[in-house]
């Protein structure tokens, strides 16, 4: 005996629902690298590990992040003082925020009240309306604010100083300077530990890692990772972080919060920059600032898997299937 042949509604409701979730499989395997000599962004197919394509973007695209919903990923463009929003799944532009001063780093607090850039060449922090980008304090940050984190309560803000061997504080209640303190040579990435007591900030000049008591602005301890120390990224469980070595034969070193060792450490060549963690825990993908590369790390081998070409001086990457930011 046959089945009977299903009604033509349903047999459409079922291709639909076939056709949207490959859609959605296909669009969540978007990586996306930040070229920023070329003004532009490569797309990636992060399970086949092939570029897909490349857009034009902007003049300096240096970094990203993803708004707190993670609907649409941010691109900073210094040189042309705007924002780009883009859709991380599909990689289609969906707005533009112009006037937005040298937007070199960003970040929302915590609490979602501010959306803070700085302007590296400009000397300066700016704080935004996370709702509209009107600015509403502009602060003088000599010399060279680079990176940003915020403490838990969203009551700072903290920016390195790279070329004043620095760290500032900005208190947000009140949009001015609480404190600025000395660090280690040319300090670039720098994160909150996961216990929210330590401010843990990589020295490009001395190869470590410098762990700060921001409550009492004191250097409790320096870790050395490896020359050129430059960015922090959470492996996700909170308590280790990658630290980013960036020097041509560069190498990713895993510091271990709890102990403020370093654990692991891993060869990366090609000046290693940003990262990102898949969710599952199994890759570390690094923008390769001075090979044109994105270099996929396998974390279960701990060994470099495959080099992946992009543009020049490739900077931010980011995907959604990402372990988690802290």
């Amino acid at each position: 005996m046959s089945l009977p042949t299903p009604r033509r509604p349903i047999a459409a409701a079922l291709l639909l629902m076939l056709l949207l979730c490959s859609n959605s499989t296909a669009h969540a395997a978007l990586a996306i690298a930040l070229n920023s000599a070329d003004g532009t962004l490569s797309m990636i197919n992060s399970d086949t590990y092939q570029v897909t394509g490349k857009a034009s973007v902007c003049k300096e695209p240096h970094h990203l992040m993803p708004t707190p919903d993670e609907q649409s990923l941010i691109v900073a463009c210094a040189a042309s003082n705007q924002l780009v929003f883009f859709d991380p799944l599909s990689g289609q532009e969906q707005k533009r925020i112009r006037n937005i001063s040298d937007p070199y780093q960003l970040g929302y607090s915590p609490n979602r009240k501010w959306f803070v850039a700085t302007s590296l060449r400009l000397d300066r922090v700016d704080l935004y309306d996370p709702v509209d980008f009107r600015l509403v304090a502009r602060l003088p940050a000599p010399k060279t604010p680079s990176h940003m984190a915020f403490d838990d309560a969203s009551e700072f803000v903290f920016v390195t100083l790279q070329d004043s061997n620095e760290v500032m504080a900005i208190n947000l209640a009140t949009r001015k300077v609480a404190w600025v303190m000395p660090v280690a040579a040319t300090p670039a990435g720098i994160v909150m530990s996961p216990d929210n007591r330590y401010l843990l900030v990589a020295c490009m000049g001395d190869g470590v890692v410098e762990v700060i008591d921001w409550r009492t602005q004191k250097s409790v301890k320096k870790v050395a990772t490896g020359k050129a120390a430059h960015n922090l990224q959470p492996k996700g469980d909170r308590r280790h972080f990658y630290v980013s070595n960036r020097t041509v034969d560069g190498s990713i070193s895993l510091l271990d919060t709890q102990t403020m060792t370093v654990v692991e450490r891993y060869e990366v060549p090609g000046g290693p920059d940003d990262m990102i963690v898949r969710a599952d825990g199994k890759e570390l993908w690094v923008t390769a600032r001075f090979a044109r590369k994105v270099q996929v790390l396998d974390l279960v081998s701990k060994k470099l898997k495959l080099s992946i070409p992009v543009g020049s001086s490739p900077h931010g990457v980011f995907f959604v299937n990402h372990a988690g930011l802290r």
